[in-house]
């Protein structure tokens, strides 16, 4: 009888480690045993940040799953970046060619952008800096997580209907980057700001509203993309990428500030999680640069990633 209760008790124990130890992230359903997953009727679905080989098998593989390679025709660039809130001149563009940054975020569009008023963002203003030697990063900051920490943010918060939402403000990204002239195979990176990840009501709806946003994106023929803090939205999406999650983002743009630019040794991501080519780290945010005598308040990043494709 001793023995059989020490057996007992240490059954139990062991069921208790497994279920620590796939339990799921917030906002997301705990994903089985490595299994067989059931095939995407769309052909759209992703898994874990990559693209579903055509005709492959797709598994549920947790930690350990890599991602797919991205589609042939999507443009790479390796360098530095910065972002600024309006989309500087062309005349500035071509002053600051004499900078370290070869790239740039602009903010097309989305109604939580900050800097709705671009005088300069157009077909032509993306036509004459890309002739320039710029690639281009096009963010869109939509709807905000109900959670979200910026008070300038609280007012765009996602709603009641979160994956319909998601999926018009997809429609809406996709119209705005094809009147700027960002062609198919460009990548969409969709802003969210910092919020509150471990509230599991929150976490599920911000889930759900991305995932709907980046399935309706990638159907349009485009590559979805995904900024957040490193230790917000970034962590929930790796957590849900563990998890088995489908329809995540496919490159991921972390904020991590005061700290020294790298790719591949950010703590919230998994070494297995958007390589290569799949990621951007914001290191700095909120700097004045001066470059061919003119003045711009920028955030700094390095970048192995996709860009725009321009017409």
């Amino acid at each position: 009888m001793r023995h059989q209760k020490m057996i007992i008790g240490l059954v139990l124990a062991l069921a208790t480690l497994t279920v620590d130890l796939t339990a799921s992230p917030p906002g997301a359903s705990a994903a089985p045993a490595p299994t067989r997953a059931a095939p995407d009727p769309a052909g759209a679905a992703e898994e874990y940040g990559g693209f579903p080989a055509s005709g492959a098998t797709r598994y549920v593989t947790g930690a350990t799953a890599r991602p797919v390679r991205l589609p042939a025709g999507v443009p790479r660039f390796r360098g530095r970046a910065f972002d600024t809130c309006i989309a500087p001149s062309v005349d500035t563009m071509r002053r600051w060619r004499s900078s370290q940054y070869r790239a740039v975020g602009v903010y097309f569009g989305g109604r939580g952008r900050a800097c709705k008023n671009q005088p300069h963002l157009s077909r032509s203003w993306v036509r004459s800096v890309h002739r320039l030697g710029w690639r281009v990063l096009p963010l869109y900051v939509g709807s905000q997580s109900p959670c979200v920490i910026a008070k300038n943010k609280k007012g765009v918060p996602i709603g009641r209907n979160p994956w319909s939402q998601g999926q018009r403000e997809a429609r809406d990204a996709v119209r705005e980057a094809k009147a700027v002239g960002f062609r198919t195979r460009s990548p969409l990176y969709l802003d969210m700001e910092a919020y509150a990840y471990r509230n599991a009501s929150c976490a599920r709806t911000t889930l759900s509203f991305v995932r709907a946003w980046d399935r309706e994106v990638r159907r349009s023929g485009y590559v979805p993309g995904f900024y957040s803090s490193a230790d917000s939205g970034v962590r929930h999406m790796e957590l849900s990428r563990r998890a088995g999650v489908r329809d995540l983002p496919s490159v991921m743009w972390f904020a991590r500030w005061r700290t020294r630019p790298h790719l591949y040794r950010e703590p919230s991501l998994s070494r297995y999680g958007w390589t290569p080519a799949r990621r951007i780290h914001q290191y700095a945010g909120n700097v004045k640069e001066r470059h061919g005598g003119r003045t711009l308040l920028i955030d700094r990043n390095l970048v192995h990633a996709p860009v725009a494709r321009v017409s």
